[in-house]
């Protein structure tokens, strides 16, 4: 347990999703938490959020870390720079909070946790989306063990990201630093099947750039087999037009099934037990959330348990480790892509172009 009440934040990379995280910390909407300094390699990035919630901007994050009041690090940089950043800003000794996916390897997975616990801090992975409302009701059930025997799981990424979307950065879709819509925009759905259906025994995968001007796939369906006999299925497109379509996750078993729709995986669509509850007819309504975007309310709940971690030393739901066991499926997805075979969990990269320079 830490003896401070308030704690600093910075950001290192000020692109797209900086938005979301500066509104959050910068308007103070997190309590015990505040923005106290932000950079990024192009200037005017890190001047823009810098100016907008009057706090020190920098161009070097390694300045920053000298000269400013900190305690956790917001890295929002290109996925495939996490690890770089992740284990030079351990040094520090601060707290790290980095965005999904943690890396684009295994071995740089490995290589910042390992940092981490060296340094004695913290690992943060975002997933927010495991603290949407419908979705902590749905870990609830199955925690309950009301669902039985699992049958079926499925996650469906429908989304639009337009040809302007990925010429935003010159990183978006290349292997060495994105990957495609399973690393990028499906990894949250991905962490969440696995999540809700335990663990992976092997997975079978095709994929296809069907519309976007990328390196990597812009769809993909992936079939998985899970350990407890289960099986699963993940679809996944930022080829959906004119607009964003869905982002959702379903789970079936022997006694009873449930849909979480929406765009952000935020709307609760079915809820239907072999042995209903007192409070079952009451969940339609009262588990559903409206999201301004795709990234969907579940940045605040994330960052205060974030906060509660740190103050009251705490378990973080997704460390280093949970971030991990995400990333090994999805680099097992891509293997299977690139060999056409079904691959078993726990295997070892051969073809996977993910986080390839």
């Amino acid at each position: 347990m830490t003896n401070k009440s308030v704690l600093s934040f910075a950001l290192v990379g000020c692109g797209r999703i900086a938005k979301r995280h500066s509104e959050l910390l910068g308007h103070q909407q997190i309590k015990n938490a505040r923005m106290t300094a932000v950079c990024d390699l192009v200037e005017n990035k890190a001047q823009n959020i810098g100016v907008e919630f009057g706090v020190p901007y920098f161009t070097d994050m390694h300045q920053m870390m000298q000269q400013s009041n900190i305690d956790v690090v917001v890295v929002l940089t290109e996925t495939g720079y996490h690890a770089k950043h992740v284990i030079e800003l351990a040094s520090y000794g601060k707290h790290i909070v980095v965005e999904k996916p943690m890396a684009l390897t295994l071995d740089d997975a490995d290589a910042m946790i390992q940092a981490c616990d060296a340094a004695n801090i913290k690992l943060f992975i975002v997933k927010q989306n495991r603290f949407n409302v419908p979705v902590v009701k749905l870990r609830e059930a199955l925690m309950q063990k009301r669902f039985g025997k699992l049958v079926m799981g499925t996650v469906r990424v429908r989304w639009c990201r337009q040809q302007s979307y990925y010429d935003q950065a010159p990183w978006r879709g290349t292997w060495a630093l994105d990957g495609g819509v399973l690393s990028n925009q499906a990894s949250h759905h991905v962490d969440l099947l696995e999540w809700m259906m335990g663990d992976v025994d092997s997975v079978f995968a095709m994929s296809t750039t069907a519309l976007a001007n990328i390196e990597a796939e812009d769809t993909a369906v992936v079939a998985l087999r899970f350990k407890n006999g289960a099986l699963g299925v993940i679809e996944a497109t930022t080829a959906a037009r004119p607009t964003d379509l869905e982002g959702s996750i379903s789970v079936l078993g022997e006694g009873g099934t449930v849909e979480i729709g929406g765009f952000a995986v935020n709307k609760m669509k079915v809820w239907n037990f072999v042995k209903p509850e007192a409070n079952d007819e009451d969940v339609m309504e009262n588990f559903s959330v409206n999201p301004p975007s795709v990234y969907g309310f579940g940045h605040q709940a994330y960052y205060e348990h974030v906060v509660d971690c740190i103050l009251n030393d705490k378990q973080q739901l997704v460390d280093g480790f949970v971030g991990r066991k995400s990333l090994e499926l999805i680099n097992a997805i891509y293997e299977s892509i690139e060999t056409g075979r079904e691959i078993p969990l726990r295997f070892r990269a051969q073809k996977c172009r993910l986080g390839i320079l």
